[in-house]
């Protein structure tokens, strides 16, 4: 079990924009959704244009080691983009969704919900990552894939570590309660926001939390401290860190919120 009375502080988080933040965690330097591409349009397959609106905070580069990607799904090009399929060749391990390491190949694996991988610490010992389920959209599982895909978030527990929660595109309180059952509370959350729409999905559902729902997702975790993600840099995020702060401020939770380093 995770020590939960661990510091947050030993977990500074860099934000990079959109979904992309970089950790330190168990001596593992760990990076989530990488996204650099430039600013403009982004078409998918069978989805609409998503249109970029301003480039990452720093470049891959300014990285440094990656020991593992965490990414919450490969098919849309918000959390996964070409600068970071490149990436991804130069990383030993992604973990992601089961038809994400099938598409991906080469050091990526697919984590169903609720497996649970051991990583060796540099200093001995191990971190345990667990993928948790997630939501891309409203509705039930059996409605929403078809159209959004899996997606999958991570909980990341060791000996003497804070518990972390990485919640990747999830639109589903319900299953937040259901993680927060088995891993809370949790020490850190970067907790996927920006309450994306388009009126052509879901009839303009909600396809990731608003911001409402993140400061009660940190509620439901116990979290001593959210880091939001996915907010901003992308069009279709209809609100931003304002929201965040209002919506944090309302539920009597501002202490909580990190907007993390965006240097």
């Amino acid at each position: 079990m995770a020590d939960s009375s661990t510091p947050s502080e030993q977990i500074p988080v860099r934000v990079f924009g959109g979904p992309t933040a970089l950790f330190e965690y168990g001596g593992l330097r760990f990076l989530t959704d990488p996204t650099f591409d430039a600013p403009g349009d982004y078409a998918r397959p069978g989805g609409p244009v998503l249109a970029k609106t301003a480039p990452a905070s720093g470049s891959p580069a300014d990285l440094g080691r990656i020991d593992v990607v965490l990414l919450s799904h490969d098919e849309h090009p918000d959390n996964l983009d070409r600068s970071g399929r490149a990436l991804l060749a130069d990383v030993p391990l992604t973990l992601t969704t089961p038809g994400g390491g099938q598409r991906l190949g080469g050091g990526a694996r697919g984590l169903a919900d609720w497996e649970a991988v051991e990583l060796d610490r540099p200093g001995g010992g191990t971190v345990t990552v667990t993928a948790v389920p997630a939501l891309h959209g409203p509705g039930k599982r059996e409605e929403v894939e078809p159209v959004t895909g899996q997606v999958v978030g991570f909980v990341l527990t060791g000996e003497g570590l804070p518990t972390v929660y990485v919640s990747g595109d999830n639109a589903s309180l319900d299953l937040v309660r259901e993680i927060a059952e088995r891993f809370g509370p949790v020490d850190t959350a970067l907790l996927f926001a920006g309450a994306p729409r388009f009126p052509v999905v879901f009839g303009g559902g909600l396809l990731v939390l608003d911001s409402v729902q993140a400061a009660e997702a940190a509620r439901i975790l116990g979290a001593r401290r959210v880091v939001p993600v996915h907010y901003d840099s992308w069009a279709h995020f209809t609100e931003g860190g304002d929201d965040l702060v209002a919506a944090f401020t309302a539920a009597g939770l501002a202490d909580r919120l990190d907007l993390g380093d965006r240097g």
